[in-house]
């Protein structure tokens, strides 16, 4: 099977899996985080490398306080006591996203769950939280203006230097999910996407779970990756 190095998902449609079952926002939130870490073992076991979830964007401060400060408590409880089999299957956590009006609480959260899985190798789970995709190119190219100045040499820079300048330096997206029935990339890794596969699925993100996983695997098996060329079997 031709299985994604990286697959992406944009964790979508919590919410209204709650609302059309008579429960609170909240409740849809934490059947997500339950999806979640079943997801991550099992993409392991499928062989893919890393996968990048969208937990909270830039833009999701713009939600009621109440949900808000329901997915901060929600990302410092699952760090501390929930993500145990995560560390144990050899999945690092990292966190991708701006540091700045989060609370000191889940900035300890977020630097103990990397300091804690930093040596595991079997893969990666990189959680996009305060996460904004334009952002994060804003970011890195200041860090890449800095270096300049310091005399960096960029005659030769290529895109793929580019990575390193990111909040974390991961290969390419290979294949894109969106669940909840979406079809747009809402600021999520835009750089690293550049030839990514789409899948979009109108399952809301807490019934995602691994034979819909598994959908969007052998769907991608089917796609014709020719990055910006063409299929010589196809054209002869």
């Amino acid at each position: 099977m031709n299985v994604p190095k990286h697959v992406a998902i944009i964790m979508d449609g919590n919410g209204r899996w709650a609302t059309l079952r008579g429960k609170k926002r909240s409740e849809g939130h934490l059947e997500g985080s339950k999806t979640l870490e079943k997801l991550a073992l099992h993409a392991v076991d499928m062989g893919v490398k890393v996968l990048s979830v969208y937990a909270f964007s830039t833009d999701n401060f713009k939600r009621s306080q109440e949900e808000v400060d329901y997915l901060m408590n929600l990302l410092v409880k699952y760090f501390n006591t929930k993500f145990e089999k995560i560390n144990k299957k050899g999945i690092k956590v990292v966190v991708s996203g701006r540091k700045d009006n989060l609370r000191e609480d889940v900035l300890k959260a977020i630097k103990d769950i990397e300091e804690k899985t930093k040596d595991n190798n079997v893969g990666i789970l990189n959680i996009c939280f305060n996460y904004g995709g334009q952002e994060e190119i804003i970011d890195g190219a200041i860090k890449l203006a800095k270096d300049i100045n310091e005399g960096l040499d960029i005659k030769n820079f290529k895109r793929e230097d580019f990575y390193k300048y990111l909040y974390h330096s991961l290969p390419p997206i290979d294949l894109l999910i969106r669940t909840g029935g979406e079809q747009r990339v809402s600021n999520f890794m835009l750089y690293q996407m550049s030839y990514s596969e789409f899948y979009f699925t109108n399952t809301y993100f807490p019934d995602f779970g691994k034979s819909e996983f598994n959908k969007a695997l052998f769907n991608y098996e089917n796609r014709d990756r020719r990055f910006g060329g063409i299929n010589e079997q196809e054209n002869k």
